[in-house]
C-alpha cells in the first residue's frame, strides 16, 4: 500500500492508488450516497474523479481547476479559482461528489463548497487523504497523514 519513509514523505504508488481508489468508492457506496455528477478539482483530484465516477458507475462528471500549492509545503495565501468555471446553473437539483487528492489545510474543499453548496441538491466530498488540520472534514476519505504526499502522477517533473 502506502509507504513512509524518514523525511515524513507519504508515497502513493499506481499500485496503491488503484487499491485506494476503489476503496473509497466502496466507502461512498456503502453510505447509500448516489452522486449524480462528480466534480473533480484539477488537477489532483483528476484520477480520483475518473476513479470513482467508473468504480461507482457515475457517467456524469465535471472539472473545477483551483490553485493552491506552488511547491512542496508551499502555498498561495488563499486558494483561487481558475477560468474556465463549470456554468454553476447546470448543477441545479444535483447530488455532487467533489473529488480531490488531499484535504491538507482545507481551504481549497472550503472554496469550492461554499462556490458549489447553494446550487446542488447535495454536496458531499471525497479525497484519498485527509490531514488532522484540515478546517473542512471530507465526507469520505481514504487514509490520515501528517506527510507530505508524493503522488504517482506528480512525482516525477514535466517532459517539456
Amino acid at each position: 500500500m502506502t509507504t513512509t519513509t524518514d523525511h515524513q514523505l507519504e508515497v502513493l504508488t499506481w499500485e496503491a492508488f488503484g487499491v485506494a481508489s476503489r476503496q473509497l468508492a466502496v466507502n461512498v457506496a456503502q453510505t447509500g450516497y448516489r452522486p449524480d455528477l462528480i466534480l473533480a478539482i484539477a488537477r489532483g483530484g483528476l484520477p480520483i474523479g475518473g476513479a470513482l465516477g467508473y468504480a461507482l458507475g457515475v457517467k456524469n462528471c465535471a472539472t473545477i481547476s483551483v490553485e493552491f500549492y506552488t511547491g512542496i509545503g508551499e502555498r498561495m495565501e488563499v486558494p483561487v479559482v481558475l477560468p474556465p468555471t463549470p456554468p454553476l446553473v447546470d448543477l441545479a437539483g444535483l447530488k455532487v461528489l467533489v473529488a480531490d487528492d488531499v484535504a491538507d489545510s482545507g481551504k481549497t474543499l472550503a472554496l469550492i463548497g461554499d462556490l458549489v453548496r447553494p446550487h446542488v441538491a447535495e454536496l458531499h466530498s471525497a479525497v484519498l487523504y485527509k490531514k488532522p488540520w484540515s478546517v473542512v472534514e471530507p465526507d469520505y476519505f481514504w487514509a490520515e497523514t501528517e506527510d507530505w504526499i508524493d503522488f504517482p502522477w506528480s512525482s516525477r517533473p514535466p517532459v517539456a
